[in-house]
């Protein structure tokens, strides 16, 4: 940050003041700064008042926001400014106003309320209340307080302290009565920036976590979720003393958040109906061991209950019954779990409901014992003393396989009313994920003339069937010339077809396509590049300037196959020489050979890793680095 930019101060009501400076300076100060902003923020704070209340925790909390804006475009950049709320985090006071260059203060007269239904986590009953600012202009301040009552203190948010804006001061205050006692971690990608403060005071003590000039966070495509690299601070309560002076565990250890979680089967699945009873009953007739009606309880599920994400207070907690979920034909992850568990268990395979973060979050319940640590139900059985994960919300996962976002994450299971596992889920080895693309090539007068088949294996098998389930029949030519796409953005389409789809672990696609002046004529020689495909190309990994990971679906096996037939009348007068490159977790091979009148080119990419960190960024720029280059390649004919 510029040196001229004076120290802030927070005063009561988290006023700001650069010294003796005018408004103008302020405003040319920032915006030298912070050269392409729309507008900073001046602070960002958020407190939380933690005492007893009837023998209980209770929590309530209140945020402060001044963001100055540089450009008098800045609120449709923005898009309007808001604050969320929910059944958990019920909603007290607030206001938000503008305060002009002038001095003059212009409150908000309208807000309104939306409802987040693009969540996907236990509970998306989050409303946000958005706004506009009046009368945004350079070197105005939009200033925003709001207060939540935290009507259940388990669920208290991590606190982040970066945005999409810079912020000049950024704050975490806990004020904790001495009767609760109060845990925090430290986390993402670095945190060596957090100043930590506590404070013993007569009544309660203190935590001030406060990070200055925060960057405005820069976003990639591929990138892990926000939790992997974004500096936070997860806190909650371990303890509190009731009013006879006894130690109460609240959230110390896994036990309590197994209890927790567990209590809220408490009331599910007692009773199934006749009808799902007598499904069950025709589903595993006539399977003669526990794996056979296994596999058909989740193939029925997978195509018969519709998965949707749709939360509203506790209902984000509680599963609902199996026999509900049967005659509606849909339900949330916690639902679908439900009522895989209950089928199960009706056909006498041991089946236990299932926490589990997705690799969306970085977190394990071994070091943060908390609700926030998973964000999705699946079901486990035990078949002959081997634990199988079935995700009801994936509907083409592979029985046996898990669902690939849930792949190396720690599974709570619930065994039963005080017994649980903590089990890893296993990752698939990347030889089970295979993608062979074969491309033949004839040079015709307007281009080249080809033929794709395209075979698909394990996750890339179950990611294509999933595509051919949703894409819609109007669409598909569009879809399909999306997915055959190469050399140029000539690339036409001319058919395709679709194989066998009875196998969700294999699948197989074919197409023909023209690619219309494709190649250069120079003198007596044609010059062709048979890179039609370009692995890694078009990845954004803007190194060095990137910190943030890289993160996979998947580890892999992808192989490229061009033949080219030399047409009659030509020799082939060059031949590119290849290169095979490989680091720790990654690697590529990249072959020509001439063989019966036809080039074959060769190109094989692997990956070991589900993701790429940072220390791993300069072997990967190094791979890059020998790869790129052979794309240029060219190979050449000439008549004879």
């Amino acid at each position: 940050m510029n040196n001229k930019v004076i120290t802030i101060l927070i005063a009561s009501g988290i006023s700001i003041f650069f010294g003796t400076k005018s408004n103008a300076q302020k405003l040319e100060d920032l915006q030298r700064s912070y050269p392409g902003e729309k507008a900073v923020m001046l602070v960002k704070s958020l407190e939380y008042n933690i005492q007893l209340k009837d023998g209980m925790p209770y929590v309530e909390s209140q945020e402060n926001r001044q963001t100055e804006f540089l450009s008098s475009d800045a609120n449709s950049y923005l898009n309007g400014s808001g604050f969320s709320h929910s059944d958990f985090q019920k909603l007290g006071q607030y206001e938000a106003y503008t305060t002009t260059p002038n001095g003059e203060k212009l409150k908000v007269k309208e807000f309104k309320t939306v409802t987040d239904k693009e969540s996907f986590v236990f509970y998306d009953d989050v409303k946000e209340k958005t706004f506009n600012f009046p009368s945004v202009e350079a070197g105005a301040v939009g200033n925003l307080k709001v207060s939540w009552n935290n009507t259940d203190p388990h669920l208290l948010s991590p606190f982040y302290f970066t945005s999409y804006l810079p912020i000049i001061k950024s704050e975490l205050k806990l004020t904790v009565a001495n009767d609760v006692s109060v845990k925090y971690i430290l986390a993402g990608l670095d945190t060596s920036s957090i100043n930590v403060k506590i404070e013993n005071k007569h009544h309660s003590t203190i935590f001030t976590f406060t990070v200055n000039n925060c960057t405005a966070d820069k976003r990639y495509e591929n990138a892990p979720g926000y939790a992997w690299y974004s500096p936070h601070v997860i806190f909650y309560i371990q303890s509190y003393k009731d009013q006879n002076g006894k130690v109460i565990s609240y959230l110390s250890d896994c036990k309590d958040l197994y209890k927790l979680s567990r209590g809220y089967l408490d009331t599910v699945n007692k009773k199934m109906s006749p009808a799902l009873a007598q499904l069950v009953d025709s589903l595993v007739s006539n399977k003669s061991n526990n794996e056979e009606k296994a596999r058909s309880i989740y193939g029925w599920v997978q195509h018969n209950i519709k998965y949707v994400a749709f939360e509203d207070g506790m209902g984000g907690f509680v599963p609902r019954d199996a026999s509900l979920v049967y005659n509606r034909r849909f339900g949330d992850c916690k639902d679908m779990a439900s009522i895989l568990t209950a089928m199960l268990t009706r056909a006498n395979v041991p089946a236990y409901f299932t926490w589990i973060g997705t690799r969306e979050l970085p977190y394990d319940f071994d070091h943060v014992p908390l609700p926030i640590t998973s964000d999705h139900m699946i079901c486990t059985i035990n078949l002959n003393g081997k634990y199988i994960f079935l995700d009801g919300t994936d509907p083409t996962c592979v029985f046996g396989w898990p669902s690939a976002g849930t792949q190396d994450k720690q599974a709570m299971i619930a065994i039963g009313e005080n017994e649980y596992k903590l089990l890893t889920v296993p990752t698939i080895e990347k030889n089970s994920n295979v993608l062979v693309d074969t491309t033949l090539l004839e040079l015709t007068p307007t281009g080249l003339h080809g033929k794709v088949i395209r075979n698909y294996k394990g996750y890339f098998a179950t990611t294509m069937h999933g595509k051919l389930m949703y894409w819609e029949n109007k669409d598909m030519d569009e879809y399909m010339r999306d997915e055959f796409a190469r050399g140029s953005n000539k690339f036409h389409l001319d058919s395709f077809k679709i194989g066998n789809q009875t196998n969700p672990g294999e699948v197989k696609v074919s197409a023909t396509f023209t690619l219309p002046d494709y190649g250069k004529k120079i003198g007596n020689e044609f010059y062709l590049n048979l890179n039609l495909l370009k692995e890694f190309q078009n990845d954004d990994f803007d190194y060095p300037n990137r910190k943030i990971p890289v993160a996979y679906d998947y580890k892999s096996v992808k192989k490229y196959v061009t033949l080219f037939k030399i047409p009659d009348g030509y020799k082939l007068t060059y031949l590119p020489e290849g290169k095979s490159y490989t680091d720790k977790h990654s690697g590529f091979s990249v072959s020509y050979e001439q063989k019966n009148g036809w080039v074959t080119l060769t190109q094989e990419f692997d990956n070991d890793r589900l993701m790429l960190k940072s220390d791993e960024f300069e072997s990967w720029h190094k791979l890059l680095a020998n790869l790129f280059p052979l794309y240029k390649e060219s190979l050449s004919i000439a008549k004879n």
